[in-house]
C-alpha cells in the first residue's frame, strides 16, 4: 500500500517549520511597526522649534514636526533592516564620535573645587603668562612710491617735518604683543620693535611687509603671569578639556586591551 505524501513525517516537519518562520516573521514585523511617540518627544520637538524660531509652534507647525519625526524614525528603521549602516564610513565615524562625546561628558560631569583649579593654574603657568606688550607710533615710507624710502626714513628720525606716506592701517597701537605686531607688519618688523626701548625719540628705520617705518615706542609692559581670578573661567575650560583627553586615552587603552589585533603579513616588494 502506497503512503500518501502529506503523511510523510519529513513533509510535516517542513510545513511546521515554514509556519513557524511566517509566525515569527509576522511578530518581528509587528514589533518593528510600532512607533511610540512619547510626550517627552513632543516637548523636545517644540522646544527645539522655539529655540530656533524664538516663538512657540502653533498646532499646524507642531503636527508638521511630528510628521517629520515619524518619517525619520520609519526611514531609520528601514535603513537598519536593510543593513544600510554596515560598511558605511560616515555612520562608522559618527558612532565613534558619539562614543567619544559620551566618554568626555562623563569625565567633566562634576565641577572641580577651587583648590583643584588653582593647582592646575600653577601647573600650567606658561599657558596663563601674558607676553611683553608694546605701545608705539610709526611713520610710514612706501618702497613702492619711493626708490629712496629707506634713506628718507633715516632722515625722518631726526626731522619731524617729514610726515611720511598714507598708511592703510593705524598709525599707533597700544599694548600689542610681538606676535600680534608680526601678524600686522611681518616678523622682521615685530622683531625690530621688540629690540627697541621705550623712548620719546623716533627710532629705526624698520622694514615691514609694506615698506620702511620710523617708530616711537611709548610704553613697554613686561611679561607677567595672569592671576587665577583674572582667568578663572579659562582655567576651568582648559581643565575640562584636559580631563576629556585623559578620559578618552584611558577608555581607549582599556578597550584596546580586550581586543586581539591581527595585522596582515607584510608583502614582499615586487622585483
Amino acid at each position: 500500500m502506497r503512503t500518501r505524501w502529506y503523511r510523510d513525517p519529513l513533509v510535516a516537519f517542513l510545513v511546521l517549520g515554514a509556519l513557524l518562520f511566517v509566525i515569527v516573521g509576522d511578530l518581528d514585523e509587528d514589533a518593528q511597526s510600532t512607533i511610540d511617540v512619547r510626550s517627552q518627544d513632543v516637548a523636545r520637538l517644540a522646544q527645539q522649534w522655539a529655540m530656533q524660531m524664538q516663538r512657540e509652534p502653533n498646532a499646524r507647525e507642531l503636527q508638521g514636526l511630528l510628521d517629520q519625526y515619524i518619517k525619520e524614525e520609519i526611514y531609520y528603521r528601514e535603513a537598519l533592516r536593510l543593513g544600510l549602516d554596515e560598511n558605511d564610513t560616515i555612520v562608522r565615524r559618527r558612532m565613534v564620535q558619539k562614543l567619544t562625546f559620551l566618554t568626555e561628558d562623563l569625565a567633566v560631569s562634576d565641577v572641580p573645587d577651587q583648590t583643584v583649579l588653582k593647582q592646575f593654574h600653577l601647573d600650567n603657568s606658561d599657558n596663563y603668562t601674558e607676553p611683553k606688550r608694546y605701545s608705539f607710533q610709526h611713520r610710514y615710507f612706501s618702497a613702492d612710491r619711493r626708490d629712496d624710502a629707506e634713506q628718507i626714513a633715516e632722515r625722518a628720525i631726526t626731522d619731524a617735518a617729514i610726515a611720511g606716506d598714507p598708511f592703510m592701517l593705524q598709525k599707533q597701537y597700544a599694548q600689542r604683543s610681538q606676535r600680534e605686531i608680526g601678524d600686522l607688519f611681518g616678523r622682521e618688523f615685530a622683531a625690530g620693535v621688540a629690540n627697541l626701548q621705550a623712548d620719546e625719540q623716533w627710532q629705526g628705520p624698520l622694514r615691514s611687509a609694506y615698506g620702511w617705518h620710523v617708530v616711537r615706542v611709548t610704553k613697554v609692559l613686561p611679561s607677567r603671569m595672569l592671576t587665577f581670578d583674572e582667568v578663572q573661567d579659562r582655567v576651568l575650560a582648559d581643565w575640562q578639556q584636559t580631563q576629556r583627553k585623559l578620559a578618552n586615552t584611558d577608555y581607549y587603552r582599556s578597550l584596546n586591551d580586550r581586543y586581539d589585533v591581527r595585522l596582515p603579513e607584510p608583502t614582499e616588494p615586487a622585483p
